[in-house]
């Protein structure tokens, strides 16, 4: 069993619980996941398995949307809807729709995003989250990313309520903390907020539509036809040029040979057979001009 299973991760679990029930499910000890959603979050969640688990850095550097909701008013020890409440104010006024685009505004493009310490961060050898769990505070580095869109999902002109919520959508670099920029939001208007619901919609060119349940696995399970659910690795990374070779190339790449660089080479290419089974990942051969080495032999 070798590929990329779309799963629409439930509310609940780690995605290591994910990996966990599909390694017993699948029946292999090669499964990875390739990208962590924290156990809140729900939606898009591939996961590599058998000598798919090659591709899974390949997988993960891409960019992800997720759609969410904040609550201004209340801020929590986790930054979610899970954690304990650390901070209230009552929203005395109402908040105008243009004040609330402002400020997502402000959050778009690269941004500064320090950690939760309750994430899976090491710092000096140890997750923030075992730090946090010991009731212990410490300096988290601040690290870049960027935020394509940040876009209102509400129609509403004024927001009105002791405290308010509305909803939205992001698309961001690997590394954000969607949980963090949500009280950065509420930062932004002056109030204590946090997350209180968030679902990754897309991962890469991965969305939610293509994405199956523990429900339906089981279903295909039962009917023999779970590889049905798996991508190819070749469709997994579609996003990739292709460089097509011949059956008695194919035999050397197979054993890791070096290659003379075709006039189309880019700085990674998928080799394929004639079949367009996915054989290996490419890139320039460091000290040879004009020749190509494997990065990675499927």
């Amino acid at each position: 069993m070798d590929g990329v299973l779309l799963l629409n991760k439930p509310i609940g679990m780690t995605s290591h619980d994910c990996v966990m029930k599909i390694r017993k499910m699948f029946k292999t000890k090669k499964v990875g996941h390739t990208g962590t959603l924290d156990p809140d979050v729900s939606g898009v969640l591939p996961i590599c398995i058998g000598k798919a688990t090659k591709i899974v850095e390949f997988l993960t550097a891409e960019r992800k949307t997720y759609e969410g909701e904040v609550t201004l008013g209340v801020a929590t020890t986790t930054e979610d809807a899970s954690g304990e409440v650390v901070a209230e104010r009552k929203i005395e006024r109402p908040l105008t729709r243009k004040e609330i685009l402002s400020a997502l505004e402000k959050l778009t493009g690269e941004i500064e995003q320090i950690p939760p310490m309750y994430s899976a961060i090491k710092v000096n050898g140890k997750k923030l989250y075992e730090y946090a769990r010991a009731g212990i505070e410490i300096e988290r580095p601040k690290r870049k990313v960027t935020v394509y869109e940040l876009e209102l999902l509400d129609n509403r002109e004024q927001f009105v309520g002791e405290t308010i919520s509305f909803r939205f959508r992001v698309t961001c670099s690997k590394g954000t903390y969607v949980r963090t920029l949500a009280v950065m939001i509420g930062e932004q208007l002056g109030y204590p907020a946090h997350m209180s619901d968030l679902i990754r919609t897309a991962s890469g060119s991965f969305t939610l539509e293509q994405c199956v349940t523990f429900e339906q696995i089981e279903q295909k399970m039962n009917e023999n036809a779970h590889q049905d659910l798996l991508l190819s690795i070749e469709q997994a990374l579609s996003h990739l040029p292709k460089y097509e070779i011949s059956d008695k190339v194919a035999e050397k790449v197979k054993n890791g040979a070096v290659l003379p660089a075709p006039s189309t080479f880019q700085e990674k290419m998928l080799v394929v057979n004639a079949h367009h089974e996915a054989l290996a990942l490419y890139i320039p051969h460091p000290t040879k001009p004009n020749y190509i080495k494997p990065l990675k032999v499927f």
